[in-house]
């Protein structure tokens, strides 16, 4: 059940409606009270209200939000619209954004704020519920702290993690603190050594219980100089040192931008997630601009990793580079003019290559001149029907034993690259 703090704050009413299916209401007035009050372009509306059962709770559409990439707060309508827009490529986003500044009317009160690449992907995430925590948006003051025991007890009893909370650092900064870690520690026992334990609180003398325990010893005479105390141990033991959290990266998978290429980002999950080949314009699936799956490499984490799948580096950053376990290629080079390494024989070297052609046919002569590092693979030709594609499986868990390989070789782990993959990112 969602607290008074929670029912107060937009950016929680737009998770919980999106949860429920509910769509929120543009309004042009705080107290929508006739149908001539709504509108359907957000352009022109000033507030947002969500209902919720008996609940209504309308907002400014400027309102700033929790959501604050770099400590600069969303607003309500950035938000909003980013979430309409979850689906769109990224110039399709980018052109959205323009139109409606151009479409708000003056005074409207600021422009919609554009999200980067890696910004929207975090926001998307948080408000369908596919993460409970995200590093951008700032904790809810106020919220019930029984309520969110609960909901941390919930998720740890399902296997999940739990959001993160900030606590105080060592000099009084701020760091980030696991909180099913601190649930772990207040459930242990504090212990102490021998010190600790016949001291207590306060200097007791054992001077008596010395002299008299050398008469028993003859071979060692009463000493009359009191030995120097023992220094007492750190109050805190290795234990109890809270570990610095670190945030999670996610992999990812760059595909051919190439209208030839058989694998794109139309087809690209139902293969790699259900083991199915289907031709990339053999179904009105909308082709978007990142794709995310979810995969379990034993030898890298025991639970599953979230991969993400994109087609273009326009938006890409230098440490991004550090995050590709895996490229796609049709054999054409230039595809790679915008890579880290534009030379596909240094590139190949760096990254794990992938060439997916049909059965029956041989692959470029380019693919075979770019050495060892890209692996070659064949899928059996459409036929019209999904009908006896069994072998596709197999091309599957080759692909991602390749995957696999390379990021074990790279250091990877449930929380991102290792050594080497940093340093391939740079």
């Amino acid at each position: 059940m969602a607290t008074s703090a929670e029912l107060e704050d937009p950016l929680y009413n737009l998770r919980l409606s999106i949860r429920d299916s509910n769509t929120p209401i543009l309004t042009t007035t705080p107290t929508p009270s006739a149908p001539s009050d709504t509108v359907d372009d957000i352009a022109h509306a000033t507030h947002i209200q969500f209902n919720h059962g008996a609940h209504h709770q309308s907002f400014d559409i400027k309102t700033p939000t929790r959501f604050a990439p770099d400590d600069k707060p969303i607003d309500l309508r950035s938000i909003y619209f980013a979430w309409l827009n979850k689906d769109a490529q990224v110039t399709e986003y980018f052109a959205a954004v323009q139109h409606l500044n151009e479409e708000l009317p003056s005074g409207a009160g600021g422009s919609v704020q554009n999200l980067n690449f890696a910004q929207k992907i975090e926001l998307i995430a948080w408000l369908s519920g596919e993460t409970e925590s995200s590093e951008s948006i700032a904790p809810l003051e106020g919220a019930d702290a029984a309520s969110a025991a609960a909901g941390d007890a919930a998720a740890i009893a399902g296997g999940k993690g739990v959001p993160m909370q900030k606590t105080a650092g060592v000099g009084g900064g701020q760091k980030m603190v696991d909180a099913r870690l601190l649930q772990i520690y207040d459930g242990e026992r504090r212990m102490g050594d021998h010190n600790s334990v016949l001291r207590g609180t306060k200097p007791i003398d054992f001077s008596i219980y010395r002299k008299t325990a050398a008469t028993f010893l003859r071979s060692r005479p009463p000493s009359t100089k009191e030995p120097a105390p023992a220094p007492h141990p750190p109050l805190v033991s290795g234990l109890q040192k809270k570990p610095s959290s670190r945030r999670l990266e996610q992999p990812i998978i760059l595909l051919s931008p190439s209208a030839s290429s058989l694998l794109r980002m139309s087809n690209i999950k139902s293969f790699l997630s259900d083991g199915l080949f289907i031709p990339p314009n053999a179904t009105d699936t909308q082709t978007s601009n990142l794709l995310q799956l979810q995969r379990l490499l034993p030898s890298i984490s025991s639970s599953p990793l979230r991969f993400i799948l994109v087609d273009s580096t326009s938006l890409f950053k230098p440490p991004y580079w550090s995050r590709v376990v895996a490229i796609f290629t049709t054999g054409q080079p230039w595809q790679f003019k915008s890579y880290k390494y534009p030379n596909p024989v240094e590139l190949f070297t760096h990254y794990p290559g992938v060439y997916v052609g049909w059965e029956g046919e041989n692959e470029p002569e380019n693919v075979k001149n770019w050495g060892r590092g890209v692996m070659s693979v064949k899928v059996d030709k459409w036929t019209g029907s999904e009908k006896g594609r069994w072998r596709d499986r197999e091309v599957v868990e080759r692909i991602w034993g390749r995957i696999e390989e390379g990021m074990r070789r790279g250091g990877w782990t449930k929380e991102g690259p290792g050594m080497a993959g940093q340093q391939a990112g740079r």
